[in-house]
């Protein structure tokens, strides 16, 4: 299990607005059973997963009970234990989460607000497509010829303009040229992606 300095990730914590939290947490009562790990800790123990590259409740459980001494000054009373946060992960919405991530991103990228403002004066969702060419190594991907010694493949993303996130996307062979072959788009939440 990799090591996490706690200092650091509270460093990281310290950009997060702890009343605009509780405030989201409030408006989507998150907080309603929750079986004794608040939405706070959840969350907590979630970003500690993603920083600490855990793969396991066991690691994340064993990984905050390891900083104990530390886990005061991160708003945290007790470590979580593994079934509990099983039953959290599975019972608890997402929705909370969600909302607090476009209040960050709003918060952390200001123009992002400036754009929405502009896109609400056109009145439709705006969407922007793009094609990259992903180079790859010809003699590992024997499938993706491109040219004579080189392999590539093709991404095409259509971004939703006022999230910036990727509403469809599709990957063809490095050689698909949009005039030729019509682009056939693929949602996200295609689970046949």
């Amino acid at each position: 299990m990799p090591s996490i300095n706690v200092s650091l990730f509270n460093q990281v914590l310290g950009c997060i607005d702890r009343h605009l939290f509780n405030k989201v947490v409030a408006k989507h009562e998150a907080d309603k059973n929750n079986k004794g790990i608040n939405t706070w800790t959840h969350f907590m123990s979630m970003l500690f997963m993603q920083l600490g590259n855990l793969n396991s409740l066991r690691d994340i459980c064993t990984g905050l009970r390891s900083a104990t001494g530390n886990l005061s000054h991160l708003g945290i009373k007790r470590p979580p234990c593994k079934s509990s946060l099983s039953y959290i992960n599975r019972h608890r919405k997402a929705d909370v989460f969600e909302a607090l991530y476009f209040l960050l991103l709003e918060s952390f990228e200001p123009s992002l607000k400036r754009r929405r403002i502009h896109a609400r004066r056109i009145k439709r969702q705006l969407f922007i497509m793009d094609s990259s060419v992903i180079s790859l190594s010809l003699s590992l991907f024997d499938w993706a010829k491109f040219r004579t010694a080189k392999g590539a493949i093709k991404l095409h993303a259509v971004m939703d303009y006022d999230t910036d996130l990727p509403s469809y996307a599709v990957i063809t062979d490095g050689k698909n040229m949009m005039s030729k072959s019509p682009l056939k788009l693929h949602s996200l939440q295609d689970p046949y992606l």
